[in-house]
């Protein structure tokens, strides 16, 4: 029985590899993308693509266990609830008012540990945000929310 039960469970794994959800991989910049309408500072730019784009960006690099089902379900999904929650490539698509609350999110994330993952460092070292990084994302998320502010003011006028 246990050898039956052993050869089904084998079998469900070698028939789920062909089971794949469709990557998140965009060959081109959005016209949405927050580089394109806001300022963001090379150094902010490159904390951001190491730290937060694969999960809140429409271009995530896989790594290789990506391949492994149901690894790559369960990958698949921390990207659609990170781009559902914050999309860099989409931001310029957002309300103002969704905009700014975004950066204060952000902020708050970055400020009480909760971004990036744990589950996401695990593996992905380089993407741990040192004190300085924080400090820098942090400044430049209350910096660019108090720009998208007096944009939505000057877009009422």
């Amino acid at each position: 029985m246990l050898k039956k039960a052993l050869l089904v469970l084998l079998f469900i794994l070698v028939v789920i590899q062909f089971i794949r959800p469709a990557k998140n991989i965009s060959n081109s910049v959005s016209a949405n993308d927050i580089t394109l309408h806001y300022p963001v500072p090379d150094t902010v730019l490159s904390i951001i693509k190491t730290s937060c784009y694969d999960c809140h960006s429409n271009t995530t690099a896989y790594p290789w266990y990506n391949n492994i089902q149901p690894v790559a379900w369960w990958l698949n999904n921390h990207v659609k609830e990170g781009k559902r929650e914050l999309n860099f490539s989409e931001f310029a698509s957002y309300t103002f008012k969704k905009q700014g609350k975004k950066m204060k999110s952000l902020e708050r994330e970055i400020k009480e540990d909760g971004m990036p993952l744990d589950s996401y460092l695990w593996i992905h070292h380089n993407a741990l945000l040192s004190p300085g990084q924080k400090d820098l994302l942090t400044n430049w998320a209350d910096s660019l929310q108090k720009t998208i502010m007096a944009d939505s003011l000057k877009s009422v006028k």
